[in-house]
């Protein structure tokens, strides 16, 4: 038991996207920037597909993948801030259920970004960088590993 904090866990971080209904939030909430991006008159289907993409890996790539530390204060004794929420997340194991479904969800929503937008090849380019720019952090063998030193500290 943790004295002095209000949660149980000692990284709330490692939990909190197998929280209950966060998956059906992180969906609604994907969805909602699409009708909202669809509602602007003169953005066509294709651009807010391609808006919606660009959007949902920039916001995913600046939270699982750039911020690092916790915004709790855990007593884990500062082992978290040099991690960021994607290496924190399920404790660092790979391939769970949670990880599974933050990988897949961008590449489905790439499929309909490029389906809607007819692979337009200046579309495709776009959705195309913007998913590798998200995939790529989350392999494997890139747990721990600052490129070119950036994020280090």
């Amino acid at each position: 038991m943790n004295v002095g904090v209000a949660h149980s866990e000692v990284n709330p971080n490692t939990r909190v996207m197998n929280s209950r209904g966060m998956w059906l939030t992180y969906a609604l909430g994907v969805g909602l920037l699409h009708i909202v991006l669809l509602s602007i008159p003169f953005f066509s289907v294709p651009v807010a597909w391609t808006l919606t993409n660009v959007i949902h890996n920039l916001g995913m790539f600046i939270f699982l993948h750039a911020v690092k530390g916790t915004p709790f204060e855990t007593p884990d004794q500062g082992k978290a801030r040099l991690l960021t929420h994607w290496e924190q997340l399920d404790y660092g194991v790979q391939f769970t259920s949670s990880r599974k479904f933050f990988t897949i969800s961008p590449i489905i929503l790439y499929f309909l970004a490029s389906f809607y937008t007819k692979y337009d090849p200046t579309h495709f380019i776009f959705n195309t960088t913007s998913l590798l720019t998200v995939l790529i952090p989350k392999l494997p063998q890139l747990h721990g590993v600052r490129i070119f030193g950036i994020n280090k500290y």
